[in-house]
Order: C-alpha cells, then structure tokens, then sequence
C-alpha cells in the first residue's frame, strides 16, 4: 500500500531554515504529482507547494513563494521541501501527499486533489 514518511521537522529560530523530505514507498511515484501541506493549531490544513511527475512544473502557495521550494529524487522516491526565513507564522504540522491520479497537475490545488498522506512532521519556529 501506498506509504509517506516524513522527516526532518523540529524546532528552530526565526529566520532559520530547515528542509523536510518525503520518503514514498507502494506506488509508481515517477508518475504522480507530490505536494506538500501544512495545517497550523486550529486551522484547515492548506497547499503549501506541489512538483508534478519529473519535476518540470512547480506551484508554491502566495504565502511561502521565494521561500519554500520543493524538489524530488525519482531514484531516491523522495520529495523534499527547503523552508527559509522561518517565521513563528510557519509553525505547523508539514504533511507530505500524493495525487489522485498518475500524470495530473493543476492550478490551483487543494487537499482533495490528493488521495494518499503521510503522518506529519511538526515545525515549530520561536521568536
């Protein structure tokens, strides 16, 4: 079945950085669109970013364009997500998805576009 792990969250300074990775495992992941979510305390949980299957079309949220970009490794299976300038607003749980289906990418794109999760990772960003 399909599997999403997440990694690399944890706590860091205001205007640091970190970067999250996605390890996917029980699909064709060369073939499917990988984004990434983020769902603070009490609120919905909202696109983030997205790359579509090999990598040539990327979207980024308004919120985090020039701060967020998100890469992937077909070889590795992972998608990764390079986070800079944090700031407290950017504290949240960073959840890692898969499309619905193979070789579809839109714009714009919200969580029912993607059928399959992983667990979350929590960034937590102090002032």
């Amino acid at each position: 079945q399909v599997q999403l792990l997440e990694s690399g969250g944890g706590l860091v300074q205001a205007g640091g950085s970190l970067r999250l990775s996605c390890a996917a495992s029980g699909f064709t992941f060369g073939d499917y669109t990988m984004g990434w979510f983020r769902q603070a305390p009490g609120k919905e949980r909202e696109f983030v970013s997205a790359i579509n299957w090999r990598g040539y079309i990327k979207y980024a949220a308004d919120s985090v364009m020039g701060r967020y970009t998100i890469y992937r490794d077909d070889t590795k299976k992972t998608v990764s997500l390079q986070i800079d300038s944090l700031n407290p607003e950017n504290t949240a749980v960073y959840y890692c998805a898969s499309h619905r289906s193979a070789f579809t990418i839109s714009h714009p794109m919200d969580v029912r576009d993607f059928g399959s999760w992983g667990q979350g990772t929590q960034v937590t960003v102090s002032s």
